[in-house]
């Protein structure tokens, strides 16, 4: 359904098993909606009601309210609009807590939002945790360039080099980065991009173009905040249990910055839960051991 957050319509998908705890989804990209992939969640909503929301500036989202109506895309927007959610949800669900699991770009607005209003929060899970932008492709860069190298590939080298090292300027040297990446990926756990999967039923591929412009969109509105983001400086003290589960061969959000940033946190509980041999988009390639995950290490204390 569309619901008024921030002003405008923005898309809200409910689903799972009555009386079960809210678990709140926030995808990645900027304006990476996961709602067509959604059938890929569906062991978890015999356990949870899971919702996928399409953020400002993503899928459905978008579509109704195009550029016009999204208007300026900022962090401090896309964080105010998560905690309207946040606070929609527990209006209408009458769970006084929400379960958050962010992935990626939705780390971001997890981490925001459990820092300003924890007592909204039951718990957060992060999967491909960012932690700081700047080092996140300082890192990718390296490890890029030295599995290149070992590798002989030629090609990735040039591409490489031919960007040069991070600070990068624009969107099109990211662009390389992370196509470089999913080629030069270790690790079997899982593929590089999420697994093929239907689409979810009451998804029409039409709506596929939409999606793609909303996905460019915000990426181009955020880029620029997004180079700055640094999770660390907001404070490494948290009010609620605090889970980051993460592939150990993630080519985009580098497992070693995560564990670092894990160890500094301070929470009345928390775990590190490393999936082996897994990449970037584990949640939506792993769901039965996500869930597994999920009910044996968040759910006992919620």
């Amino acid at each position: 359904m569309y619901v008024p957050i921030g002003g405008i319509d923005q898309w809200i998908q409910m689903r799972g098993a009555p009386e079960t705890p809210v678990l709140l989804y926030l995808h990645g990209g900027p304006g990476g909606t996961s709602v067509p992939l959604s059938e890929a969640w569906k062991p978890l909503e015999e356990h949870f009601t899971v919702v996928h929301w399409d953020q400002r500036g993503a899928g459905r989202t978008f579509a109704r309210n195009r550029e016009s109506g999204c208007g300026r895309l900022t962090i401090s927007r896309m964080v105010e609009d998560t905690l309207e959610v946040v606070e929609y949800l527990i209006a209408t669900s009458g769970r006084p807590k929400i379960l958050v699991v962010g992935h990626s770009w939705g780390t971001v607005l997890g981490v925001h939002v459990v820092k300003r209003r924890p007592q909204l929060f039951s718990a957060y899970v992060g999967t491909g945790q960012l932690v700081n932008k700047r080092r996140n492709e300082e890192w990718n860069y390296r490890w890029q360039l030295a599995r290149a190298e070992q590798s002989g590939h030629a090609q990735a080298l040039c591409a490489l080099r031919a960007i040069g090292p991070p600070p990068f300027a624009d969107r099109e040297a990211i662009k390389v980065l992370r196509q470089w990446a999913d080629v030069l990926a270790e690790g079997d756990g899982d593929p590089p991009q999420p697994r093929p999967s239907p689409i979810a039923p009451d998804y029409s591929r039409e709506e596929i173009p939409a999606l793609m412009q909303g996905a460019e969109f915000s990426r181009r509105e955020l880029f620029d905040e997004l180079e700055t983001v640094d999770l660390p400086s907001l404070g490494l003290s948290f009010d609620i249990p605090f889970f980051i589960f993460q592939g150990t061969c993630d080519q985009a959000t580098p497992i070693e910055l995560a564990q670092e940033y894990f160890a500094a946190i301070e929470a009345p509980h928390k775990a590190f839960v490393r999936f082996e041999g897994c990449h970037h988009f584990v949640v939506m390639n792993r769901p039965l051991d996500i869930l597994r995950e999920l009910l044996a290490r968040v759910v006992p204390g919620l």
